[in-house]
């Protein structure tokens, strides 16, 4: 994109060619084998042996540590993912074929963006939720979580505690800085949606190390918890969710945000 560095992040290198040609970066993450000509997160100082338990993280680390400091101040940078692409209108759309995708996926950054220090994605209501998923996954959580026998009453936390383990989240806010730990969990109880999917696209490299140096150190004190004897993709994958959660809460606390739509597309299907 000649206006924006958006890395897209995928775990197949038969994918490279489709995402260079929408001029997005291709990055190969974790233990599958990638062309060199992809930019991968186990070169230089990296934390990619934990990609199965950070997700995209393990990029993001790698983005802080070997990259961000070659960027300018006002320079747009931004990720997606092999199937969750920002879409290039302010109206949320649908895409079911590849013709649709090409139609909807962003190819420059919009004038709308250009007041704003972040792009965060548009928000998925927890209020929502199905009580068969609550009678399946939630007992323990409603348990603990009473009023979300309401739609009002299923916030973040609820929502957390229902699909990823009862209190893990409340176990993680308190290993949070004092200057976030109030904050994060009022957000957690007070918010029945989030942003969702961990992407977001920033124009301040300041803002965006200042983001890095928040989350990667909590993520390695709540380790000593929870460690990576992990399973299940709700258990396995814990730091990229507690991320997911505390992504849109530090972006709305300290810079200027705008939300913007995302399309699910998986480009495995090509």
């Amino acid at each position: 994109m000649h206006n924006a560095n958006i890395y897209c992040l995928c775990l197949d290198n038969n994918l490279k060619s489709i995402v260079s040609n929408l001029n997005y970066i291709p990055v190969g993450l974790g233990k599958k084998k990638f062309d060199d000509d992809w930019l991968k997160d186990n070169t230089g100082k990296n934390i990619s042996f934990k990609n199965s338990y950070y997700g995209e993280y393990t990029f993001h680390y790698w983005i802080w540590k070997n990259k961000i400091k070659y960027y300018k101040e006002n320079e747009w940078i931004g990720f997606c993912t092999y199937r969750r692409f920002w879409s290039n209108s302010p109206k949320k759309k649908e895409v079911t074929n590849f013709k649709e995708f090409n139609n909807t996926v962003l190819n420059e950054i919009p004038n709308e963006w250009e007041k704003y220090d972040v792009i965060l994605a548009d928000k998925i209501n927890l209020e929502q939720i199905k009580w068969s998923k609550i009678f399946k996954y939630g007992k323990k959580a409603l348990l603990q979580n009473p009023g979300a026998i309401f739609k009002k009453g299923r916030n973040i936390k609820f929502h957390f505690d229902m699909f990823h383990g009862n209190q893990i989240l409340n176990q993680a806010i308190n290993l949070l800085n004092n200057d976030d730990k109030t904050d994060f969990y009022k957000f957690t109880i007070q918010n029945n949606s989030f942003n969702q999917a961990n992407m977001f696209v920033c124009k301040s490299k300041k803002l965006l190390e200042r983001y890095y140096q928040s989350i990667f150190p909590w993520l390695e004190r709540c380790e000593k918890i929870f460690g990576f004897n992990l399973e299940g993709y709700s258990k396995i994958r814990i730091y990229a969710f507690l991320a997911e959660r505390f992504l849109p809460y530090w972006f709305h606390k300290n810079a200027k945000v705008l939300e913007w739509p995302i399309f699910f597309y998986d480009l495995n299907k090509n």
